[in-house]
């Protein structure tokens, strides 16, 4: 089989507004986050297939004739053989760090989607602009781009990009079938995940996530921020557990807490439909602000904030610029909105003053693309430090 050489890229994620509450009923916003996770597949003629991921500082090798033997052992290419991966890998559940769990996604899909024929020999580099664990998708980021790469190396979709192209986005059963397997990733990953992060990754803009239904947007206005990560570890599932704790301690004020978190949602929706229909104004960022302002003093009611989070607000507000968490809270990121007009002497400085904290943080955009190959090509591609990021 001939392997197309290819480089593919898909962007990260963002909860613009109803964290916690969409576990609860309520509405949340995910939006694409313009930092993205970027894989190039090789075809090589060695016999083998190799990872390189450079961000976790892990670099592996098999043998064809190693996996083929896995292959021969079942017929059904799903989790009898996702056990046989783990079991070739030595992994128990006590050492299922960020390496191991992207090394057997990637062999998982890549199995699954050769497995009927001949395994080809090739190299996948991926290398990411996401930070790992901040929730900000860069797992499904990774999956989207390791289905999409290998897809289209299988032949199960096309390939459609000419040589004088930069970039294309394949048709919408394409993507779909990208999206699938993506999601597959991710619950090797995360075991159950809601298939939010996902389809940001595949489709890019903005969804509505509603009581398991996921509502792709079909326009939403590129957006300027600056993200923090505030680098405070926290678990989701502490989080979740404590705002379900604080709802059913206190139900007359927590549940009131909640409608008005979704009604946040849905208001900011309705003003970025606005602002792909009409001329964006002043005002449009005004309620924007106001919503953000709103939905994070509503988080740390519902007891997920950090003193680090409120840093991150206190500084940005001291340049009249507005903040808030997104995903679980608790540390984790944050996010603030650059009106167009902000002036880049205050936006670098404000990058200063957050970075001076020990915080990171970058100016990006979010609304953006999802998905899309950025090139084709059958010559050599060499990933050197600089591009490692």
């Amino acid at each position: 089989m001939k392997v197309r050489d290819c480089l593919v890229s898909a962007p990260g994620k963002a909860i613009l507004h109803g964290e916690h509450a969409v576990v609860h009923g309520k509405v949340a916003l995910a939006v694409s986050l313009n930092r993205r996770t970027y894989l190039h597949l090789k075809a090589t003629s060695d016999g083998t297939v190799c990872i390189n991921l450079p961000n976790i500082d892990t670099f592996l090798c098999w043998n064809l004739s190693e996996l083929k033997q896995l292959l021969e052992a079942g017929q059904r290419l799903d989790f009898d053989l996702l056990k046989r991966l783990r079991d070739f890998m030595g992994l128990t559940n006590g050492n299922l760090d960020t390496s191991n769990m992207a090394t057997l996604t990637f062999l998982y899909i890549y199995m699954s989607l050769f497995g009927s024929g001949e395994l080809p020999s090739l190299k996948v580099s991926v290398w990411s602009e996401l930070p790992t664990g901040a929730g900000l998708g860069s797992s499904a980021a990774y999956s989207v781009c390791l289905a999409a790469a290998l897809l289209c190396a299988s032949g199960a979709i096309p390939a459609p990009l000419k040589e004088w192209d930069h970039t294309c986005r394949w048709h919408q059963e394409d993507l779909e079938l990208i999206n699938s397997w993506a999601f597959q990733g991710e619950m090797i990953i995360h075991g159950n995940p809601s298939g939010v992060d996902n389809t940001v990754g595949t489709w890019g803009g903005m969804l509505r996530f509603l009581a398991g239904k996921i509502i792709p947007l079909s326009r939403v206005p590129l957006i300027r921020i600056l993200l923090t990560n505030t680098k405070v570890p926290r678990s989701t599932k502490v989080l979740v557990a404590r705002v379900k704790d604080r709802i059913n301690k206190f139900p007359p004020i927590m549940i009131p807490v909640l409608d008005t978190v979704d009604a946040v949602s849905s208001t900011c929706e309705k003003v970025l439909t606005e602002m792909t229909r009409e001329p964006i104004t002043g005002e449009h960022y005004n309620t924007l602000e106001e919503l953000i302002d709103i939905n994070q003093h509503l988080l740390n009611v519902m007891g997920v904030g950090h003193p680090a989070l409120d840093m991150v607000c206190r500084v940005t507000l001291a340049k009249g610029l507005h903040s808030k968490l997104t995903g679980a809270g608790g540390g984790g990121c944050g996010i603030t909105l650059l009106r167009p007009e902000t002036d880049s002497a205050i936006i670098q400085s404000t990058m200063q003053d957050l970075k001076d904290c020990g915080f990171d943080c970058w100016e990006t955009s979010i609304g953006g693309p999802g998905f899309n190959k950025v090139s084709c090509f059958n010559g050599d591609f060499a990933l050197n430090r600089n591009d490692e990021i």
